[in-house]
Parts: structure tokens; C-alpha cells; sequence
């Protein structure tokens, strides 16, 4: 049986149509200064990027089982009901391997020495993920620059309608380092705090401790450090606060890849205590 394709969906578009965000925007309070960033949760890979992957399917599932910072989106979800002021979301739709959003697109990026840069070469097991000679501008200009843009955005909204924005990073890491991390030598606390000099206040990092301090230890910087803040505003803006919350994966969920247990509410939980903290420090 013939079935008419639907409008929304990929292959029904004119080639000439503008295609869609690579991101959600999801609306919170209107004079909520915090916005949850939620980059690294989809699996979604489209199909002519994924064309360009070397890897097997199921080599493809494993290593987004690894790369994949699982139920991340719905700890930010589940954040946002229980706030009293609700915050918004900004949610990467696409999964890391076609870009990721947080890595410096140029030779600033430190993770480029082992082929993960905003295009990644290289898997979580160091091996080839895409082709010697692989040239990332198509990606970037179509996947990362727009998602910068929009962040870029969403930050200066939150900057005309509360006077000030907040973002918090909601991420996960594997209990055990992988062969990609450049400091996996270090803690390996439950929750880690990621900090930046310029825009994380010492009260942002304080009521990030009081949110998590009931999960079996809260560290700073280690494994992973930094906070994302848009370039637009990077080291320019002194109202733009940043913090990157690195949750380590068994405390609500099976490694790698697997079903989020119980500890995923009281996560969520958490990160709404902190987002109603943000939401009444002036």
C-alpha cells in the first residue's frame, strides 16, 4: 500500500527549504535568568552524516552508548517541572558525533590533539571515525555555527529580560575513564563541578555544592573543567554565569548506554533546588 510521506519529515522537504534547528529552545519563567544547556543527550545522527562514519552499525551504537551523555534531557525535564521558578532549556537534537557544541571550532580546543574537536575523527577508543583527510567545514556551517548562534541568542534574551543569565551545562561521565580523556587520571567524584574563572561566581559554585551535596561527594574540575558560555559573551560579559554539572553515570543509570534507574529523579530533584537557588540570588 502507497502511504503519502509526511510534511515533517526529512526526505518530504524541498532541497531549497530552510531546514530545521539543530537544537530545542524550550520556554521557562519569562524573567528566569537560568538556562539548562543540555548538549551531549540525543543519539541522532542524520543520515548523510552518518554516511560519512567509518563505523559499523553496531561499532556506531557502541560507541554512541559511550559518547552519548544518556538521560541528561530528561534530568533537565524532570528539573524544570519540580522548579518554582521555571527555568529554560536549550537541547542539542543531534548527537556529538556530528558536532559538538561545546568544543572550540579552531586551534583553541584542546581535545583536538586527540582527534575530538568540534568534528570528532577519533572514538572514545581512539580508533578512526572518520576518513584521513576529512574536511569539517560543511558540518560546522551547517550543524555547529547555527546552534552557536542560537545560544548566543537565547543567552542575550535572558540577559534583556532578567538583567543577568545563568547557564547551567547538565552532562554525565563514565564511572571508569575512557581512552580519550585527557585528565581521567584525576577524581572521579559523583557530581564534578566545572568552573570558569570569569563567569562562576563563588555563590554559584556554593549552591551547586548545597544541591548535590547528598549524592556521596561533590568535586570541582575534575575529570572535566570549564563551563560553556556562548563566544558572544565569553570573557566579555561579567552577567553571564556559568556552570558545567558533570554527573557520573552510576549513580542513575546502567553503563554504557543503559535504562535510567531511580537515582535519575532525585537528580532532577536536585538540579531544580539549585536552578530555585539561581533563581532567587539577585
Amino acid at each position: 500500500m502507497n502511504e503519502t510521506p509526511r510534511t515533517d519529515a526529512p526526505e518530504a522537504r524541498r532541497p531549497d527549504a530552510t531546514p530545521p534547528p539543530p537544537f530545542d529552545l524550550l520556554p521557562g519563567a519569562p524573567d528566569s535568568p537560568v538556562l539548562l544547556h543540555v548538549p551531549h543527550s540525543s543519539r541522532a545522527v542524520p543520515a548523510d552524516v552518518r554516511a560519512g562514519i567509518l563505523l559499523g552499525d553496531g561499532e556506531l551504537e557502541r560507541e554512541l552508548d559511550h559518547i552519548t551523555d544518556a538521560h541528561t534531557a530528561e534530568i533537565a525535564a524532570a528539573a524544570a517541572a519540580a522548579a518554582g521558578t521555571v527555568p529554560w532549556r536549550f537541547v542539542n537534537r543531534l548527537s556529538r558525533l556530528v558536532v559538538d557544541p561545546e568544543r572550540f571550532p579552531d586551534e583553541r580546543e584542546e581535545m583536538a590533539a586527540v582527534g575530538m574537536g568540534a568534528v570528532y575523527t577519533r572514538t572514545t577508543h581512539r580508533a578512526e571515525l572518520r576518513p584521513a583527510g576529512f574536511d569539517p567545514a560543511p558540518l560546522l556551517d551547517r550543524y555547529f555555527s547555527p546552534y552557536a548562534r542560537g545560544m548566543a541568542e537565547a543567552v542575550a534574551e535572558r540577559l534583556a529580560a532578567a538583567g543577568r543569565a545563568v547557564v547551567i551545562d547538565v552532562h554525565s561521565y563514565p564511572s571508569a575513564p575512557l581512552p580519550y580523556e585527557l585528565h581521567g587520571d584525576g577524581p572521579r567524584p559523583p557530581v564534578c563541578l566545572g568552573t570558569d574563572a570569569f563567569h562562576t561566581p563563588p555563590a554559584l559554585l556554593d549552591a551547586a555544592r548545597e544541591a548535590f551535596g547528598g549524592f556521596g561527594g561533590v568535586g570541582t574540575d575534575s575529570p572535566f573543567a570549564g563551563a560553556y558560555v556562548p563566544l558572544a559573551h565569553y570573557g566579555r560579559e561579567p552577567r553571564v554565569h556559568a556552570l558545567m554539572v558533570e554527573i557520573r553515570r552510576d549513580l542513575y543509570m546502567r553503563e554504557p548506554g543503559g535504562a535510567a534507574g531511580p537515582g535519575a529523579a532525585a537528580l532532577g530533584t536536585a538540579l531544580a533546588e539549585l536552578v530555585d537557588a539561581v533563581s532567587r540570588t539577585a
